[in-house]
């Protein structure tokens, strides 16, 4: 029921009075600058994503679009300041994958489908795992054996407890029958500093943060959470074309607005975000931090978020994954 009410509210933010169609984008906006949250610190993959295409969209819109970047506990803190602004168009939500598996990992203030309506999915990335040269594991399959062979002391590193490189890991273990060791680290930068010095075997984490050192050598590609091989990590299998069989976990970019924003402010921010994201220019610099565009209608972002929240839901209640919050 829950569900089916946020897809009516999602398609409703299409509808709009013929008079501000006609009066072009950005009517109707508070007159002052908008904020764009960011549930990530600066620097981060988020605001990376995020960055390269705000002073763009504030030329489409005519409105200033200042970045707010407040990070911590995987992103909620960031929903959560999101969940109490004002919802008269002055404030925007930016997040990416953890906005679904907070959902069920923690203890937070507030419902997701309850909270926000969609605006658009902005651009989807493969999760990667690496490992370093100098490690014995020239496939995921190599993994998947030594793990076998000595359950539970092969360790692989993310960015956080239950994110989706965490509980994507997790439905790898159960599809395959073999045990890892998590070990968490407090953003993905952390992370990947062991990774590159070898101090923890393997890693898992968007293709936005492991490109360049993918490129340069630096760690070696095991396999991709897309459907199939990715272009952005090309010669390296995707995890369902190694046996797993529809494995499939991209990472994901996208804008909400909080419940009760105008339907016609969220129209129009979807229709201004979907017109720049197509934009030659800021489509190939998103494009090359490892991400595919996707641009989506608010009721199709509405579908899919709906959908991540009910499948990694399953998967961290099957392996008691919780988190602070």
């Amino acid at each position: 029921m829950r569900r089916r009410l946020f897809i009516i509210v999602a398609a409703a933010s299409l509808v709009q009075p013929a008079v501000l169609r006609a009066q072009g984008l950005g009517t109707g906006f508070p007159d002052r600058p908008l904020r764009l949250i960011v549930a990530w610190p600066v620097g981060g993959s988020a605001d990376t994503i995020a960055r390269l295409f705000q002073s763009r969209l504030s030329e489409v819109l005519r409105r200033s679009i200042v970045i707010e970047n407040r990070g911590g506990a995987a992103g909620s803190i960031g929903v959560a300041e999101a969940s109490r602004a004002p919802n008269d168009g002055s404030a925007w939500l930016f997040v990416y994958d953890t906005l679904a598996t907070n959902e069920t990992a923690m203890q937070l203030p507030f419902r997701t489908l309850e909270a926000f309506v969609p605006v658009c999915q902005v651009a989807s990335a493969p999760l990667v795992m690496v490992t370093h040269p100098n490690a014995p594991y020239r496939s995921f399959q190599d993994v998947v054996d030594a793990a076998k062979r000595a359950p539970n002391t092969i360790n692989f590193a993310s960015s956080s407890v239950g994110g989706l490189p965490h509980v994507a890991t997790a439905l790898l273990q159960e599809q395959g029958g073999f045990r890892l060791v998590h070990v968490p680290y407090r953003g993905t930068m952390p992370a990947m500093q062991d990774a590159l010095s070898g101090a923890v075997p393997l890693f898992i984490a968007a293709a936005v943060a492991l490109s360049q050192p993918i490129r340069a050598g630096q760690l070696r590609p095991l396999g991709v959470s897309t459907r199939l091989e990715s272009r952005h990590v090309p010669g390296t299998k995707s995890f369902a074309e190694q046996g797993f069989a529809n494995f499939e976990a991209p990472t994901w970019f996208g804008m909400l607005a909080r419940s009760g924003t105008p339907a016609p402010l969220v129209r129009q921010m979807n229709e201004a975000l979907v017109q720049v994201l197509n934009e030659p220019a800021v489509k190939a610099r998103i494009e090359g931090q490892g991400c595919d565009i996707v641009a989506s209608t608010p009721p199709q972002y509405g579908q899919f978020l709906a959908d991540e929240i009910e499948k990694w839901g399953r998967v961290i209640r099957a392996n008691g994954i919780t988190a602070d919050s």
